[in-house]
């Protein structure tokens, strides 16, 4: 199906291409970029020696989408450093406990699996980064395409109706009547599907003797409301997905004004949710308890708010007109080259006639009459 393709295309796609960095807690609560911490390269760069960050993450997100769990064995150095991260196949799978209750995970492997020995191999769940989707008991994710399965399945029998009917021509089924005894049924309809049927014969003009007579007995696509049920079932599959109906080029209820707000409502309803699973998927498998006390992981998504060029222009005015945004603030955000310090760059403003309530009319009650030191007023 085309459309499940496109939702699922689209949200592994936009994860893929979403910066992705490990920082550092200070102790004011900002956060500054771990470029030292060891997953920082893997996460943001390379995962593996065969992949980028973006396959990595683009290959998770689909088996997260089409299996409802992605999983990736962890790989680590002698002095338990992360040193890579290879994407298993969710299908290959299953999550189990022992007879103590603890969870391993037991995967039947295939020859292009790195570092595994035998057909089956147990993993044991510090081994494992595992990002379960929507769950019935909060281990194993459940895959949207089983559970909208009767959707999908009627999409796919739309269009396998449509293809059909293309390829007799779009050709009317029907019967032939003959006043007579026809002796050979089969080779009548052999003849006349080999004459008249498919799309290499429309247009044909057919031709009938000795009261040999044609009548239709199917219905048109209009009738049968094959282009209203297919029109029906894409908006369907992206309610599966939660993708706006736009992003599938359907337009039909789109509007120059409301397109910019369905693009945002994805970024807060369909992306953020994904994220915020991958985000702490990632910090209970691939960071110690301690570790998380200091770092986090986290997807920048602001590019996607940040809205069309005159919006930005009046939210950065209003930033740096109320001191909390200085002029090099805003270059980064818009990636413009700097302004040097020395020149004012990175100085806070904020509008000189600003002043406390209990302050007003201050001046003009002074004994100078209002006139301030210097000739002002």
């Amino acid at each position: 199906m085309t459309a499940v393709y496109a939702c699922v295309r689209i949200l592994a796609e936009s994860i893929a291409s979403l910066p992705l960095h490990v920082f550092r807690r200070g102790e004011n609560g900002d956060r500054i970029k771990a470029t030292d911490h060891p997953l920082y390269y893997l996460l943001h760069d390379a995962p593996n020696e065969e992949m980028t960050s973006h396959v990595w993450r683009e290959t998770m997100m689909t088996h997260l989408l089409l299996y409802g769990n992605a999983f990736s064995q962890i790989l680590r150095n002698g002095r338990g450093e992360i040193v890579g991260l290879y994407p298993l196949l969710p299908n290959k799978m299953s999550v189990e406990r022992d007879e103590k209750g603890q969870l391993f995970y037991r995967y039947l492997r295939t020859n292009d699996e790195p570092s595994m020995e035998g057909n089956t191999v147990i993993l044991l769940p510090e081994t494992v980064l595992h990002i379960p989707g929507l769950s019935f008991d909060g281990l194993v994710g459940m895959s949207p395409i089983a559970a909208s399965r009767n959707a999908i399945g009627l999409s796919i029998a739309a269009e396998e109706y449509g293809s059909k009917f293309l390829a007799n021509g779009a050709a009317p089924v029907g019967t032939l009547e003959y006043p007579g005894v026809i002796k050979d049924v089969s080779k009548v309809r052999e003849s006349w599907n080999a004459m008249y049927g498919g799309t290499g014969n429309v247009g044909k003009v057919a031709i009938l003797e000795e009261g040999l007579h044609f009548n239709p007995i199917s219905m048109s696509p209009q009738d049968s409301q094959l282009l209203e049920t297919r029109q029906y079932q894409l908006t369907e599959i992206a309610r599966i997905f939660r993708i706006p109906p736009h992003m599938l080029q359907d337009l039909s209820r789109a509007t120059f004004n409301n397109i910019e707000q369905m693009s945002l409502d994805f970024v807060i309803y369909s992306l953020m949710p994904w994220l915020s699973r991958w985000e702490q998927s990632m910090a209970k498998s691939l960071l110690s308890r301690d570790e998380r006390r200091q770092y986090e992981i986290r997807f920048n998504v602001d590019g996607l708010l940040r809205g069309d060029y005159k919006t930005r222009m009046e939210g950065y005015a209003v930033g740096i007109n109320n001191g909390f945004l200085c002029p090099n603030d805003v270059r980064r955000l818009e990636n413009l080259d700097l302004i040097p310090s020395e020149k004012g760059g990175d100085n806070f403003l904020i509008q000189g006639a600003m002043i406390k309530l209990e302050d007003a009319g201050i001046y003009a009650k002074s004994p100078s009459g209002g006139k301030l030191q210097g000739g002002g007023t």
